[in-house]
């Protein structure tokens, strides 16, 4: 089960470019449908927000382990993929990321940390 995931955002089309922004999109659902059949990754989901006024207009989530997300952003189709995208919409990024059973891993290790500093509030009067 996946434990370990790629968010990979972006913001708004360059103007003008719209027509080659359809097929980089294209294009990376292609790549990730195949190397999820070839089992370079677990999953992934595309999705598209609403205009919502914020500089966030979709992501894909790749979900896979740590060993496949690695892979995936040392893979050269995928930089290049990566570099494409960049030259097309504006506020590009990829973030690697925990997801499923990574996070409760991540909490206890967030939660022994807290416990070293001690975990009052800030703006708690002592």
């Amino acid at each position: 089960m996946a434990d370990r995931a790629l968010f990979v955002g972006w913001g708004e089309p360059v103007r003008g470019r719209e027509e080659r922004a359809l097929e980089v999109f294209n294009e990376w659902v292609g790549m990730l449908g195949r190397m999820q059949s070839e089992g370079r990754i677990e999953g992934m989901d595309a999705t598209l927000l609403d205009p919502h006024g914020g500089d966030l207009g979709g992501f894909f989530q790749i979900r896979g382990s740590a060993e496949q997300c690695a892979a995936l952003m040392n893979d050269d189709e995928f930089r290049r993929a990566v570099v494409d995208a960049t030259m097309i919409v504006d506020r590009f990024g990829v973030v690697p990321a925990v997801t499923g059973e990574g996070v409760s891993r991540e909490m206890e290790m967030y939660s022994e940390a807290v416990a070293k500093i001690g975990g009052g509030h800030a703006l708690s009067s002592t």
